[in-house]
């Protein structure tokens, strides 16, 4: 019920389709994050016409709210969210690891308080896979454990030991569960790490490799506040050790330009809150401006789209003044224009370097694109 087929390649660059019991996917492809069971402001119409095809949800918010037992009671979490696309749930380990204050982490797993109320809760191996089956997405992940930006070589070691330890669990735990009339409704992705030491990222991916026959990867520990640089020859690490037959799904990633960098070195899915997020403060993503903040007063008489060269229904319909007076009277009619226009951006993006993949026309295009991305950054003038 899982299949990934590659159909052209531009150097590192990868076109191919993700087949899921809900759907297909193809790739490159940027997913909606969907961390409560909802693309923030929008209804799951909205997000389909922005022409996503599959999205994210978080397995730590989940659990704690509204809880996963009565997820699974309600039908599951396509039927409970009604999203009938396919679905991808997060462990949670990065959340538990960032949010919640840990109490203790060793090999049988982590016991953590919730952000919301304190209470205390307990990670394993096994219990993520029971929460993440239960809740019912396409593809789960395993746990992993993902250590600070910055850390040591000392410590991404330890965290890769670990991560590979509870990879086997896991495993065990998904085969026991999941397809008990021999037919796999779900797949089950690793996660890599080894922060940016290129001999413990190949280590750790030969590793996985040898514990399963996966039917695609998440690259973890990236975009956690590492040099730019350090980022991009990871990847490229990465795509000279893994196979070519399945996807590469880049976790937390989804600025234009990093999106971009990563696709040219073999990445396939990638998410990121950062197109929400940006709205909620006024900051929409243009192909000829870079990032801008529609609080800046210089857009109070400007009547062009937020981005000329879009085609959402923020930018055919309203212009940069109207949207800069919903910014800061702060109306939420602000949030979800730019929600709506920052995710159909990224999701066009990705469509866009897919076609140029197929047609051959990728590496060139992409490196215009950047420079013209990037110029529009430095020349745009900043806000008051």
């Amino acid at each position: 019920m899982f299949h990934f087929q590659l159909e052209h390649r531009t150097g590192r660059a990868r076109a191919g389709t993700f087949t899921t019991p809900h759907g297909d996917v193809p790739s490159p492809a940027f997913m909606p994050v969907g961390t409560a069971g909802t693309v923030k402001g929008l209804i799951p119409e909205e997000v389909e016409d922005l022409g996503a095809r599959m999205i994210l949800a978080n397995t730590y918010h989940l659990f704690l709210r509204p809880g996963h037992d009565l997820v699974g009671r309600l039908g599951g979490l396509h039927a409970f969210m009604r999203w009938n696309g396919p679905i991808l749930t997060d462990s949670g380990g990065y959340q538990v690891f960032s949010l919640a204050e840990i109490r203790e982490i060793d090999d049988e797993g982590v016991i953590f308080k919730s952000h919301i109320d304190g209470s205390s809760h307990a990670f394993t191996p096994e219990s993520v896979m029971d929460v993440q089956r239960i809740l019912g997405a396409d593809v789960v992940m395993a746990f992993d454990e993902c250590p600070p930006g910055g850390s040591d070589r000392a410590r991404a070691q330890e965290a890769n030991d670990r991560t590979l330890r509870w990879l086997v669990r896991c495993r065990e735990r998904f085969h026991r569960v999941a397809g008990g009339d021999g037919v796999l409704r779900q797949a089950l992705f690793p996660v890599l790490q080894g922060n940016v030491f290129d001999d413990l990222r190949r280590a750790h991916a030969r590793r996985t490799l040898e514990l399963g026959d996966w039917r695609g990867f998440g690259i973890g520990g990236l975009s956690v506040g590492e040099d730019k640089h350090d980022m991009t020859r990871t990847l490229e690490v990465l795509d000279e050790e893994l196979p070519t037959d399945r996807p590469r799904y880049l976790m937390g990633v989804g600025y234009p330009d990093d999106l971009l960098e990563a696709i040219a070195r073999g990445c396939d899915l990638f998410d990121c809150v950062a197109p929400t997020r940006n709205a909620r403060h006024g900051t929409a993503w243009t192909s000829e401006e870079g990032q801008v903040n529609l609080k800046a007063s210089r857009f109070r008489e400007d009547t062009r789209p937020v981005d000329p060269g879009c085609d959402c229904y923020a930018c055919g319909r309203y212009d940069r003044a109207y949207v800069r007076h919903l910014v800061v009277s702060g109306e939420w009619l602000a949030v979800r224009l730019l929600s709506i226009h920052n995710l159909r951006f990224l999701v066009r993006l990705a469509d866009e370097a897919r076609r140029r993949i197929i047609d051959g026309t990728f590496e060139g295009w992409q490196r215009d694109w950047l420079e013209r991305y990037r110029e529009g950054a430095r020349t745009a003038l900043p806000a008051p």
